[in-house]
Formats: C-alpha cells, structure tokens, sequence
C-alpha cells in the first residue's frame, strides 16, 4: 500500500526502517511515548475477511504514529525483516477474538505474555492457511464464525472417601426384614472374620400389622404404607452392587389371610421378592444376629426378641466346645403369639395403668407356661447367665436409662442393665402418661403407645429366667441374615488368606433376591 504522505512502508513485522540502522537505540519506554502525527489505528483485518484474503503473506500496512510505535514493541521479539519470514499463525478458527473472561484467565497463567494484547484478528500469512489441511484444523476453520463462549468453571468436588467408594465397587451382602411394625434393610460389606460394616442402612415404622388381630387381615393403609417403604428399599438395592440378598417377612404376613396376596403385589410394584418365614428361622436369626455380644464367659444364655406381632424366645446352652455360629447351641426355642401391637391393641397402650399392665403380663405369662423347657438352664454360676434383649422394647429402656438427647445405637448396643436397673426404668415408663413417654427422644410419638406393651413382655421373661443382668443388642435378624449369608460363601475364611484383596471372593454368585 502506498501512503501518499509519506511513501512506501515495510510490512508491519517488526522489520526496522533503513533509516534506522544508523540511530542508536532508544529505550523501550521512550519508544512507547513516541509523538507522531495524530493518524489513525492500524488497520487489521477482521477474522471474516481474514478467510476470504487470496493468500497475501504480508500484514496491513499502518500510518505512522504512536500505535506504530506500540505494536513494534509488542512484535519485535521473534519477528522476522520480511513477510516471507513471519511464522504460521494459528488456524482462523483457533485465534478468535477471546472474551473477557479468558483474556483474564490467560494473563493470570502468563501476565508477561499476555501484557497490552488487543483483542482484534490479525490476517493471516499464506503459508498458515496453505497448513490448515488436518480434519481438526478444517473443523476448527468451519467453526471460526462462531463467537467464543468461554467454557464454564468446573466446582471442585471432594474425592470420595474410601468406604464410600468401596460400598459402591465391591459385592455387597442385604438383607431386609418386613416386620409387623418396622420396615428395615441393612446393606454391608464383610471386614474381619466374623464382622462386617455398615454401608447403607433405612428404617421405618409402617404398622403393617395394625388391626390384624380384630379381623385376620391387613388393611389397605398399612399395606400402602409398606410398599412405600418398600419402594425405598428397592431403590437402595438397585442403586448397588449387591452380590446376594435375602429379603423377608415375619409374624405379620404369616397371620394374616391376605399375606401372600399382598407380597404379590409387593413383587409387581417394587420388583422385591419376599419370603415369609417360619417362627423357628426367625428364632435362629435373632440368634445369629448377636453371637457376637455373648461374652467367653457365658455358659448359658436366654435371648429374647420382642416384635410387633410375635416374641422369639431361644434358650443356649455353650459347653466347652464352642461353635462359630450361636444358633448350633440352641436347646430350646418358642414364638409366642403376641408383640407390641398386638398387645397393645388388645389391652390399650396409649393409657396403661397398673392395673391393665398387670393385665398384660399375666397374658404372656400364660403362654410361656405351654413353654415346655427345663429349668437346669439357670441353675448354673450366676456369673456364668445373662438375658439378652434384642428390640425396640430393650433398646428404649436402655436410651431412657442413660438420660441420652437422642437415640444413639453406638451408646445403646452391647450395654449391660442390671436387674434393678431394668426395674426402675419400667416403674419410671409407667408413671409418665402418653405425653410425656411421646415427649422422650428416645421413644417419640410412633412408639409411645406400644413401649409399655414390650415391658409387659420384658417382665413376664423376666420372671420365667431371673438374671442379674441383661445385655441390650440393637440388632435383630437383619444382623443375622447377614452373618449366616458371609458365613455360607466363606468370605471371612478365604479373607484370611487374601487380605489384600478388597473385591470380595472370587467367582461371586449371582445375587439372589434382588430386584432387576
């Protein structure tokens, strides 16, 4: 381009005038202040009309001045004397016009580089676009008239924790317990042998065996409710790697007329297939569940599991030769037809004097009469028996005993009551009216109609096997359906050998029970 002031200019590309050879050099910000004539910016091409030039190697030409003087300075490093000998530039595509924010972001990683860079496209030399022959750069050239979009900040997410990744890639066991009162599915994985932990874990109190003792069948509202829980449940299953489940049901869809009915809609709406178990399995679960709270010391133990709708009763006798499973020890075992709901619907739970919990007692008391089991099972060292309790029942007692804010298993489980203890705690429960048991933190409104009914219960065991004192277990069969599953697949033996391998045992079976 010829200037019709001042003639022909060399190629804005760092190349220095002829004339300029013999000045000696001026610093870097003297050049900056240069005063010139007061002309216009230097004229550049668009990103548009960059595409569309027919290939000229050489920049715009530019009217002197102090934008001249400027440019030259942002140049001159790594600048050729000629078109010829300018570098390719980037594809057009790739040298749009950055926004706000990635100029920003860019001069933070490199403020030096980056320091008075205008925003506008420069052309672009012939030998660039003669290179843009690669499919990435020929995409990156039919994208060049689309305005940048600088690509949203990504949040910072803490890594997961070790357990939680482990309960999400290792086979995991589960198992779900549908009560007559309670809902409740446990998740876990094993650890050492004879112990497992905790992965996931729901409970809910859906009464689903409410007015089952006055007609023989289970209502539609506490069958809407159970599937709602059930749904949970479901959902928690699917959402895991379950490698073996086992889901149940107890005393509530035994009893009831339409238990199977309703277990069949249980499968088409939720897709989990209960089994309704017998009072014997259940007894062995419950027993299976605490094995590990009967101490070394104990020759002889009673556990007791009070349920909404029917009570197990396992007497064990520990000789010398003492299995790895608890239930191998069992001599003598009962269910009894009544639990919490049950007897309280009979007798009335919301307002219990002493006289209609007398009542109560006498009615278990009766039934464990037809309990045909002998008596030696006692007549050993007292420091050598202990009741165990396994229930909501138990569990109340022992919260309300140590004055807790709110229900807290850690603080519950495996703590001993002594006889007294017990006595005072059922005497204290008795002289509160139904506000004040519903006011408690550990009992709460769901429960403060039914935890004089499970003492009623607790007192007439009490009286069949004294004991000095009794172990609290929070844990029940879901606890047991665990321990007997690991303990069939062998995982705690073969543990042993491989502890470094944290993907559970090889070959692993296909999960049973689980909903697809």
């Amino acid at each position: 381009m010829n200037d019709p002031d001042s003639g022909v200019k060399p190629p804005v590309s760092g190349a220095r005038d002829a004339g300029d050879a013999g000045r000696p050099k001026r610093s870097r910000r003297r050049k900056g202040k240069q005063k010139g004539a007061t002309s216009p910016s230097a004229v550049s091409l668009s990103a548009g009309q960059a595409a569309g030039s027919s290939g000229s190697a050489e920049r715009p030409k530019a009217i002197d001045g102090g934008d001249t003087a400027r440019r030259n300075k942002r140049r001159r490093r790594g600048k050729g004397a000629g078109g010829e000998n300018v570098r390719p530039l980037a594809p057009v595509g790739q040298r749009e016009a950055p926004g706000e924010d990635q100029r920003q972001a860019e001069g933070r990683r490199n403020r030096r580089k980056h320091r008075g860079r205008k925003t506008g496209a420069r052309a672009v030399p012939a030998s660039a676009e003669a290179a843009v022959t690669h499919p990435a750069a020929e995409q990156a050239v039919e994208a060049r008239a689309v305005p940048h979009v600088p690509e949203p900040r990504r949040e910072m997410q803490a890594p997961l924790r070790p357990a939680e990744r482990e309960g999400y890639d290792v086979p995991l066991y589960a198992a779900l317990d549908l009560g007559t009162n309670n809902c409740r599915l446990l998740i876990a994985q094993p650890t050492r042998p004879g112990q497992f932990r905790v992965v996931d874990a729901f409970s809910r109190i859906v009464r689903l065996g409410e007015g089952l003792a006055a007609s023989g069948r289970l209502s539609d509202e506490a069958m809407d409710r159970s599937v709602e829980a059930l749904r949970i449940c479901a959902a928690k299953l699917k959402n895991r790697n379950i490698r073996r489940a086992r889901l149940i049901a107890t005393e509530a869809c035994r009893a009831a007329a339409n238990g199977e009915a309703f277990l069949e809609r249980v499968r088409q709406e939720t897709g989990l297939d209960l089994e309704i178990i017998n009072r014997e399995t259940e007894a062995r679960l419950a027993v299976s569940g605490c094995s590990s709270l009967v101490g070394r010391e104990a020759k002889s133990v009673v556990l007791f599991d009070i349920g909404g709708g029917s009570s197990e009763i396992a007497v064990i006798r520990i000789g010398e030769n003492r299995s790895s499973r608890l239930a191998n020890h069992i001599t003598h075992w009962t269910s009894l037809p009544v639990g919490v709901v049950t007897l309280s619907e009979r007798h009335g739970g919301r307002d219990v004097t002493p006289e209609s919990f007398a009542g109560m007692v006498s009615e278990v008391e009766a039934m464990l009469a037809d309990f045909d089991c002998p008596g030696d099972v006692v007549r050993v060292a007292p420091e050598d028996f202990h009741l165990i309790g396994t229930s909501g029942t138990v569990t109340t007692l022992a919260g309300v005993h140590l004055d807790l804010p709110r229900y807290d298993r850690r603080r519950v489980d495996g703590v001993w009551l002594s006889d007294d203890e017990v006595t005072a705690m059922q005497a204290r429960l008795l002289s509160w009216d139904f506000s004040a048991r519903a006011a408690n933190p550990c009992i709460g409104p769901d429960r403060a109609d039914l935890v004089l009914a499970g003492c009623a219960i607790l007192e007439a065991i009490r009286k069949r096997w004294p004991s000095r004192r009794m172990r609290v277990a929070d844990r029940g069969l879901r606890e047991g359906l665990l321990t007997d599953m690991m303990a069939d697949d062998g995982v705690w033996r073969r543990g042993r050998h491989r502890r470094n391998h944290r993907g559970g045992p090889r070959n692993p079976a296909k999960p049973e029970g689980q909903a697809s």
